[in-house]
């Protein structure tokens, strides 16, 4: 009997197992579709002229906290300013 419960408990962690690699693997689908949207995003700015480059800044700085975008802009700017570049 206690085999059969190791057998069965075995068989549960499996497909626990076996449903976890799915899930990861339509993520990582849902993941590459999504990059394939932003690179199109990116190509239209393109298109109409914007600089991608900056674009990909601003999206970046955006994430950030102000504050905390504020202290790194003034980290910066010292070491700008430090380097005779400012």
């Amino acid at each position: 009997m206690t085999d059969q419960m190791s057998d069965n408990l075995s068989e549960t962690a499996r497909d626990k197992l076996r449903l976890t690699v799915e899930r990861i693997e339509r993520l990582e689908e849902e993941k590459r579709e999504i990059a394939e949207q932003i690179k199109e995003v990116y190509g239209e700015a393109k298109a109409l002229g914007y600089d991608t480059k900056a674009l990909r800044t601003v999206v970046k700085l955006r994430k950030q906290d102000r504050q905390e975008r504020e202290e790194q802009e003034a980290i910066l700017e010292v070491y700008l300013d430090a380097l005779g570049e400012i």
